[in-house]
């Protein structure tokens, strides 16, 4: 450890003397008391001289005259080069050195390096975050002190040979922070102590999308970038996969890919589960984008992967898919109005419906419904009333579609408090209903653009319906007309002739439909990890049971809510890894469900970093350490002095052999 001039007196006084050099043993420079020695010495030495008669005495005096200053004259230079002696062997031993930076020798350095999926990418044989793990094990001493953290892990005040087998095994990930994460990140691993040289490597490829509104933190610290660039920056991946048109006798799969070369086609493969299904060509268009088609029988359950080979990066060379037997959604609805509308949309291949009156409902049926449907009843039971409430904190799902003649109240006593939800008076006035709210869950997949030129439903007489419920469809003057969340969804009109067209209109069909599937949120064909996942399993849960996701490698209890007929899986932190997962109850396998990684690292875009300030910028760690290391270097100067020594010494003995 080097030691500041502040750690003695002598140490600032010498320190003065000597512009600009540092000691390593300053505590040496008590020595220098040993310059009294040849000081005393030269003083106390007194020579006798011998008086001898000559008969000349005018030659006597000139000999005497030039003896004493020749005497006198190799005295002092004996004492001068016995002092420059000692005092040159003294400053040897205090190890002096000049530091080409600051007097803050302590210095201390975090690492970060960049293990997402991007790193895949391939320098010369090996991947660009192997190549940066060589670097960091091969340039950076054993036993020095360092931090180093990743996009998921940290190392704190450890050393290169404590981290070594964990950097060896360090694995990919599909997590990315930021720069500015990256560098508040990398600050907060430093110490708070003052006088300290704070450097912070960052290893990356620097992609754009790490680079977004990034802004320079790191006033305090230096910043040293060492960017790795593979050597090839094309990649083809597979970007999704959806079902189109499915009949009869078929089901189409479509799968998207795209490409950053210029390619022609390249061969995608499908596999259920580890056997090979179908193969099939994809060629690219003009845009770099291919869409590939794979037919599949309609009913068949598959466990889908769907797989590219690429020598870019790997992780988005396969994509898993899953297709489950369907559920049947449980619909009911009640009332003494026409139900043949709904029985035409809830057909027998999506859904369980049933249609009744208030004089035959069966209330043992209500619980295990998913949506009930109250087709404009006039007024509703109290045994009704107090069914449906606790269907409806239960996990149901609830339409109403008030009667000219319906009860308000009644209606008004299902709706939950915190809604702030009330049907009030009855307006009689012709209304269009020209207004739709395309974002709203059950009309997002349904239109491609806004509708302009569109054939709306009218109204004759409608309720004024005050609500905290998103609006779905509007009036012309924006009153709503349909309001809905995920459970509850309330129309302010009757749907019935000749009061409303709406049964006539091309959006009565979506509408329900979407309520209806959305009323049960069966598995998608995939979901991606990271994402706001939900997913209705149709089961009854006993008192202890819990659902549990496992695949080969990984096993984990996602959260999960009960209800009579169902039980609602939440993906928050799980899964991290793609593939299908089986969801399981105990040991019976209930369905599968596939997860996929964003595509977002696919884009192999690496801008310029000249934006961005930072103390340097290297394409590999070895420059980028020799740059600290030159702005850390010191220059010893003990050999020097220990020259100067045997000089003076040599000096010494050249007096007393000459001067006489």
């Amino acid at each position: 450890m080097f030691y500041g001039l502040e750690h003695s007196t002598l140490y600032s006084i010498f320190g003065k003397l000597i512009i600009g050099m540092l000691f390593k043993h300053p505590e040496l420079f008590w020595a220098l008391f040993l310059l009294i020695i040849p000081i005393l010495i030269h003083l106390f030495q007194l020579r006798k001289f011998q008086n001898t008669p000559f008969t000349n005495v005018k030659l006597l005096e000139k000999v005497i005259s030039k003896s004493r200053k020749s005497s006198t004259l190799k005295k002092w230079l004996l004492l001068l080069t016995r002092l420059c002696f000692l005092l040159a062997l003294i400053l040897a031993f205090t190890r002096p050195y000049l530091a080409n930076n600051s007097i803050a020798f302590k210095r201390e350095m975090v690492i970060y390096l960049d293990n997402s999926f991007s790193m895949q990418a391939r320098i010369n044989t090996i991947s660009s975050l192997e190549k940066s793990v060589q670097e960091l094990i091969q340039t950076i001493p054993a036993d020095m002190d360092i931090s180093l953290f990743t996009n998921e892990e940290v190392f704190q005040n450890t050393t290169m040979k404590g981290i070594r087998e964990s950097l060896m095994s360090l694995d990919f990930t599909n997590e990315q922070i930021d720069y500015n994460q990256i560098i508040l990140k990398g600050k907060s691993l430093f110490s708070k102590e003052e006088n300290t040289i704070k450097n912070l490597i960052l290893i990356s490829d620097f992609q754009s999308r790490i680079l977004q509104d990034s802004l320079f933190l790191g006033e305090d610290i230096s910043i040293h970038h060492v960017r790795t660039i593979p050597d090839d920056l094309s990649n083809v991946s597979i970007d999704s996969a959806y079902i189109r048109d499915v009949n009869i006798s078929t089901k189409e799969l479509w799968v998207n890919l795209s490409s950053q070369r210029e390619l022609e086609t390249i061969p995608v493969s499908l596999f259920d589960k580890d056997r090979l299904i179908a193969k099939n060509a994809a060629k690219f268009d003009e845009n770099k984008t291919a869409e590939v088609l794979f037919t599949l029988p309609p009913a068949e359950s598959i466990q889908g992967t769907i797989t590219i080979s690429d020598a870019g990066l790997s992780y988005d060379n396969q994509f898993f898919f899953n297709l489950n037997k369907k559920e049947q959604i449980r619909v009911l609805a009640i009332g003494n109005e026409d139900s043949s509308f709904l029985g035409r949309i809830f057909t027998k291949d999506d859904f369980i419906f049933l249609s009744t009156d208030l004089k035959n409902i069966n209330y043992s049926e209500l619980a295990i419904q998913n949506l009930i449907i109250l087709n404009e009843v006039e007024a509703l039971p109290n045994s009704l009333k107090d069914a449906i409430s606790v269907f409806l904190s239960k996990g149901g799902n609830l339409v109403i579609i008030p009667a000219l003649e319906g009860s308000m109240s009644d209606y008004n006593s299902l709706f939950p408090k915190g809604l702030e939800t009330s049907l009030n008076s009855l307006i009689k006035e012709e209304r269009s209903v020209t207004d739709i709210n395309f974002n709203h869950p059950i009309y997002r997949s349904v239109f491609t653009q806004s509708v302009q030129n569109f054939q709306f439903p009218k109204v004759q007489s409608y309720f004024e319906l005050r609500t905290k419920l998103p609006s779905i469809i509007n009036f012309q003057d924006k009153s709503p007309f349909l309001v809905g969340n995920s459970s509850l969804y309330i129309f302010s009109a009757p749907l019935s002739s000749p009061n409303s067209t709406f049964k006539n209109s091309p959006l009565i069909v979506p509408t329900f439909y979407n309520i209806g599937t959305n009323s049960l949120k069966l598995a998608n064909l995939f979901f991606e990890i990271g994402g706001n996942n939900e997913v209705d399993i149709p089961v009854s849960l006993g008192q202890d049971d819990v659902l549990r996701l496992l695949n080969a490698d990984f096993e984990f209890i996602p959260n999960q809510i009960r209800y009579p007929t169902k039980t609602t899986i939440k993906f928050i932190d799980n899964p991290n890894k793609d593939g299908i997962y089986a969801i399981n109850n105990k040991v019976e396998t209930l369905q599968y469900i596939a997860f996929n990684y964003d595509r977002a690292e696919s884009i192999m875009d690496y801008p310029s970093l000249e934006t961005i300030s930072a103390t340097s910028l290297e394409s590999n760690l070895t420059e980028s350490f020799k740059n600290i290391e030159k702005e850390l270097s010191i220059t010893e100067l003990w050999k020097w002095f220990i020259i100067f020594a045997i000089i003076f010494m040599l000096c010494e003995v050249l007096i007393q052999k000459f001067i006489k």
